[in-house]
């Protein structure tokens, strides 16, 4: 479906299911300098069972880049993320890290960290032996020096030294994660790959732990494949969002590209709080009209007659606000009354030349539904044009259900789809 414009970290699943990845059973085999992209992902599938868990998948991932993979549950994330790691044999296609083949190599071979969703820690050992212990794996030899300078830095550089002789048992959730990204971090390897790591911790402190991994990541200089079904995790973390569903590729952009530009209704939807408004037109008489003839914004005269209109709701403006004139005509404060600002949302005056209200009778009507106050913004919900539709203002206005305002549409800002089949009015 085309689209054109108007204009558990780190630790282990199971036992020795990460034995390779994650705790390292040997020193890594040798590679060449590194170059970018340090990571390419071609023609990659994988079946499980019935399942087509991933389907002709292309992806790369930059030497210093964290690169945010978004989809709902069951889109093949964490399949993803497992095959890149060699805990799964891909059905087909080619996986290379720093320019060499690793497709066939063992986990060990590939030397990354994979961090699971949950909190994959040994309970009745202390932190500073969790911490050691990839580092402690046959094989590794690493000097006793070593290992106690880079425990130091990693514990200084998450916050937790003193923690480090307190059993992972009595950690807090924010405290336990901080130590098994730790635990990821102390083997120095040369790809982080994150399967949902905030998931369990509470809203407040998965903001503050994201803030975090970006600048771990960027002091690092190390990339890493961070995998979520949160928008605002994608939006905020990542150098650049790849959107998968059902196995499959859908776009890859930086967030603006992705959320401003999305190549497909299933791309839209998958950023944006309220939705992305979606739209069935048809070009009549120079102007896109919606299901039910109503006028919503001119058109050109190239391409399809009919499409599927995209419009964000902050990309809508209220309008004139006729609830205003309303409550004018019945004596009731009006803005100028409350000293609140007089123009709208696109800077236009709301009352004319004589200080009325003014009233924008060429335009549409909607009725406003729900109006939610949330904080620095406010999410009007209005019957506009046969359809529920959502606007979002910089700030708290006026309206109220059963206001009837006049929503304009920033013409720039518009994104068309190819109408899918049997889909009419809105989505």
């Amino acid at each position: 479906m085309s689209a054109r414009t108007a204009v558990g970290i780190g630790g282990q699943r199971s036992t020795g299911d990460v034995a390779g990845v994650d705790a390292g059973a040997a020193e890594p085999a040798s590679f060449p300098a590194a170059t970018a992209p340090f990571l390419r992902i071609r023609g990659l599938s994988k079946r499980l069972g019935r399942t087509q868990a991933l389907l002709d998948v292309d992806m790369e991932a930059r030497a210093d880049e964290l690169l945010v993979v978004l989809g709902p549950t069951g889109a093949g994330k964490t399949t993803l993320l497992r095959t890149i790691a060699g805990l799964e044999q891909p059905d087909a296609g080619s996986i290379a890290m720093a320019g060499s083949d690793v497709t066939a190599l063992d986990p060990a071979a590939r030397d990354v960290a994979l961090v699971f969703q949950n909190f994959s820690l040994y309970p009745r050992w202390s932190v500073r032996r969790n911490l050691e212990f990839p580092l402690r794996a046959p094989g590794r030899k690493i000097p006793e020096a070593e290992i106690q300078r880079r425990i130091g830095w990693a514990a200084e550089l998450l916050k937790i030294t003193r923690f480090l002789d307190r059993e992972a048992s009595r950690l807090s959730g924010g405290e336990m994660q901080r130590v098994a990204i730790g635990r990821a971090i102390v083997r120095r390897p040369r790809l982080f790959l994150m399967d949902e790591p905030l998931t369990n911790l509470d809203a407040k402190l998965r903001e503050a732990l994201r803030v975090e991994l970006v600048e771990l990541r960027r002091e690092l200089k190390t990339p890493m494949v961070f995998v979520t079904h949160d928008q605002a995790e994608a939006l905020s973390m990542a150098d650049r969002i790849v959107v998968l569903s059902e196995g499959r590729v859908l776009q890859t952009g930086t967030p603006r590209q992705i959320y401003e530009r999305p190549v497909s209704p299933v791309v839209a939807l998958q950023l944006g709080q309220p939705a992305i408004n979606l739209l069935r037109v048809r070009r009549v008489d120079g102007h896109w009209v919606a299901a039910n003839g109503t006028p919503l914004m001119p058109a050109d005269s190239s391409g399809p007659g009919e499409q599927l209109l995209g419009i964000r709701p902050e990309d809508i403006s209220p309008g004139n606000d006729r609830g205003e004139a309303m409550r004018a005509d019945q004596g009731e404060p009006t803005r100028a009354d409350r000293g609140e600002p007089t123009r709208d949302d696109r800077g236009e005056p709301t009352r004319d030349d004589q200080g009325e209200p003014r009233r924008d009778d060429h335009a549409p009507e909607a009725v406003v539904k729900i109006v939610e106050y949330i904080g620095p913004t406010t999410t009007l919900l209005c019957d506009w044009a046969g359809a529920h539709v959502h606007i979002v203002i910089p700030r708290r206005g006026t309206f109220r259900p059963g206001d009837r305002i006049r929503p304009r549409i920033n013409a720039a800002r518009a994104v068309f789809f190819d109408v899918p089949p049997l889909q009419g009015g809105s989505v």
